[in-house]
Parts: C-alpha cells; structure tokens; sequence
C-alpha cells in the first residue's frame, strides 16, 4: 500500500478509507443523498407554480442524521472499536466527547458487547447525556472544554484500562469517516465542491482524503462555527493553535483545537476553510426544515449556511453539503427555529 506522507504525519490512503468501509458496513448505514433546489438570487426557492427551477442549481445533501445513533461519527468509532484486540475489547473503551462521538462509541461498544465510559462536559445536552446512556455507555461529566474532558479521560483509561477512542485525531478515526467522501462521489459523480464541517477535523479529514486521492478536481470546503474558528485560525498561523474559549451554537464543533493529525490532511487536501454566523447556521436549519424536510443540528447545519451563502454571489454547479448528525430535542430544534 502507498503511503502518503505529510511532514512527521502518514495521511490515511484510499486503501485505508475502503478497508474501513469494509468493517463498518454491518453497524454504519449507507445514508441518502437528497437533493433540493438552492434560494434564486432574489431569495425564492422555487418557481411560482411551487415546482423548483431547473435552471438553478441543485445542493445535494449528504444525510449522516440519518445513520443509527444520528451522526457521522459510528463509521469512525466503529472502525477503530472493529479491530481493537480481544484483550482490548475485553477491558472496555473510553472517550471524550460534547455528544455525537460519545453515542457513536457506546452503540458500537454495545454491538460488540463490551464496556464503554464517556467524558462528557458539565455543559452538555441533557438529551445527549441520556443517549449515551440508552446505549449503554457509563457516562462522566468533567470540564467544559475538549482539553479538560482528554486529561479526565486519559486518567480514567490509565487507571481502568480501557483503550482510548479519540473523537478525531487518529488514523483509524479519519479513515472511517473517510467512507463519507467515497459515498458522496459515488452517490453524487458529478460533485464540483463538498461542504464539511470542522469540529476537531476528523470529518473533513477524512472526506478530503478520500474525494481529493478520487476525483483532485472536486474542491473541498470546510466549514466552522465563527465563534469556534481553530482550524482557520491554525491555517493562519500555520500549525495547530489552541484557542482560548470557543461559543458558538453549533455544540459538537466547539473543540478548541484541531488535531495534529485532522490538520496534516486539510493543509494537504481541503481547498479553504470558511466561517458562518450562528444566525446563518440557524437559518440553515430552518431552510433545511421547510425545503427538504431535514432535521438537523446546528453542528450539522454548518455547511448548509456556508452553502446558501456562496449560491448567493456565485453559482457552484453541482454543491454537496455534508449533513454531519441531526441529534437535537425537539424542544431546543423548536425554540432554535422559533427565534
């Protein structure tokens, strides 16, 4: 297998990405990609008969809210938890996470019937933490920032020992949501730019790796929060920095550091990295609402707004935005689209 190199970090190859596919298939779902007509210049999102317009360009939106525990995030828990030893499935796993990761690896833990903690914040959704229990995952609150919930962590594996699944920065980690990126160019070939999201960049990572080793000539466009900004702020400076608070709405990509790693591969392979408002992300999750019928998450709805925002200058032929989870009560989705 050829392997590729950045600086000190080995980039995860398409050989990796199709390896994992391979093992998350029977636990990861194969998501839907719809598509729905992107606003004309003068706002309106269709023609005055209500049909959409065929002239106007189409986003397609790559649903992971739809995989089993509503997050990309089981295609990389599952590919790291997959080819864990017996003696390392046998003494149990521990991560630390906002949400979407935590669920991802307590319903994995559970498909292969071992022991999984999560680290979560003292801030964290209510109806997160009670997922993450549904599916088994014992569950600790520490800190409010990603740093904090790591140093819980780390003692409790090292205490425990219980193998460490990180939320982003590790090679099997990425590969696994590379399977994302294959997914998008066979399910959309004709895919000109695709939107992720950047948390700790282990989703764009992935994506990037596996669009740009496919099809170079597809850009691709990360997206975060402007109250969380990491990844473009180390893109500046030009090695990972870590922030000193991050706020934003969008809860699962407050992280106020990329990984070494997730940064090696977006110097590599993503072509910009851009910021949306929280009012453009809630925006977002209204359109996606009441165009497609979408429920997503503020963390999910990131691209969607960095989207609708470029089909507002510029027309972009075929766009895809990655939908990265839809895990939100319905109290919070109502009052977020409420105002």
């Amino acid at each position: 297998m050829e392997l590729i190199t950045s600086r000190s970090h080995q980039l995860v190859t398409l050989d990796d990405i199709r390896a994992a596919a391979g093992r998350i298939r029977d636990v990861a779902v194969r998501t839907p990609v719809l598509t729905v007509p992107l606003p004309s210049r003068d706002g309106r999102g269709s023609r005055p008969s209500g049909g959409p317009d065929p002239a106007r360009p189409m986003l397609a939106l790559k649903c992971e809210n739809l995989q089993p525990m509503g997050a990309f995030k089981i295609r990389g828990a599952c590919n790291m938890i997959a080819q864990l030893t017996p003696e390392a499935r046998a003494a149990g796993v521990i991560t630390f996470s906002s949400g979407n990761h935590g669920q991802a690896v307590a319903l994995v833990a559970r498909h292969f019937g071992i022991r999984a903690v999560v680290v979560m914040p003292t801030t964290a959704s209510p109806f997160k933490i009670e997922r993450v229990k549904e599916y088994g995952g014992e569950v600790i609150l520490a800190g409010t920032t990603s740093l904090e919930r790591k140093v819980r962590a780390d003692a409790e594996s090292a205490a425990r020992g219980l193998t460490m699944v990180p939320p982003f920065d590790h090679p099997a980690i990425v590969a696994g949501a590379g399977t994302v990126g294959l997914e998008v160019l066979e399910q959309q070939p004709a895919a000109t730019t695709v939107y992720v999201p950047v948390g700790g960049g282990g989703l764009i990572a992935g994506v990037s790796a596996a669009v740009k080793q496919m099809r170079p000539g597809v850009r691709v466009i990360g997206v975060e929060p402007e109250g969380a900004a990491k990844m473009s702020a180390s893109i500046e400076e030009g090695h990972p920095v870590t922030l000193p608070t991050t706020a934003s709405v969008a809860d699962g990509l407050l992280p106020v550091r990329p990984g070494d790693l997730t940064y090696a591969h977006v110097k590599a392979f993503v072509d910009a990295v851009v910021t949306v408002t929280d009012e453009a992300i809630v925006e977002a999750m209204r359109w996606l609402f009441s165009q497609a019928r979408v429920v997503a998450e503020p963390s999910g709805a990131a691209t969607v707004a960095a989207a609708l925002q470029a089909a507002a200058s510029a027309m972009d032929e075929h766009p895809v935005a990655v939908i990265s989870g839809g895990n939100i009560a319905v109290e919070d989705f109502t009052k977020l689209l409420s105002g």
